[in-house]
């Protein structure tokens, strides 16, 4: 299987839509939105990746044998975290357990530390997310700690493991 990054464009907004309503969301952000529409693609095409994607983050289609299967992206942080950016990934259901996330993790790592001005990448996973772990681990993040019960999903309290890794 061929896995590539590509810069999102208006014509992958389709892959991109299909992607965000096809993910397993128990371990991922409320900040994405549900049902994921043709206007949320729309205004993060142009609202967030326009304008941020090479100065100050990264902004990828997860694409395998041609077809999109994901989003990945490394966001830059601010103030005196400003050397630090954040790593985030999601995967469309029929995609995962293959692979797929572990190298799209491995060429934006490679790509953040070429292109932008950061020393340290981070990610923080659901504890119970063990494959998210994984995928981290297998691209030479270490945990850094456990932040104790600090994400609320559904109601219910998790703790989130801190992973990281320097340039």
């Amino acid at each position: 299987m061929k896995i590539e990054l590509k810069k999102w464009t208006p014509d992958l907004a389709e892959g991109l839509i299909k992607v965000c309503n096809n993910t397993d969301r128990t371990y991922l952000t409320d900040r994405l939105p549900n049902p994921y529409t043709d206007e949320c693609a729309k205004q993060w095409l142009e609202n967030i990746v326009a304008v941020h994607d090479g100065k100050d983050g990264l902004f990828r289609a997860i694409v395998a044998d041609g077809a999109v299967v994901g989003n990945i992206t490394v966001e830059g942080k601010t103030g005196i975290y400003c050397k630090d950016a954040e790593i985030g990934y999601i995967l469309h259901k029929d995609h995962c357990g293959k692979g797929i996330a572990t190298e799209a993790t491995r060429l934006i790592v490679k790509e953040a530390f070429e292109t932008l001005d950061i020393v340290k990448l981070t990610s923080e996973v659901f504890a119970p997310n063990k494959a998210s772990a994984r995928v981290l681990e297998k691209n030479g993040f270490v945990l850094e700690g456990v932040l104790r019960k600090a994400a609320c999903k559904n109601g219910e309290l998790f703790d989130l493991l801190r992973f990281g890794k320097l340039k």
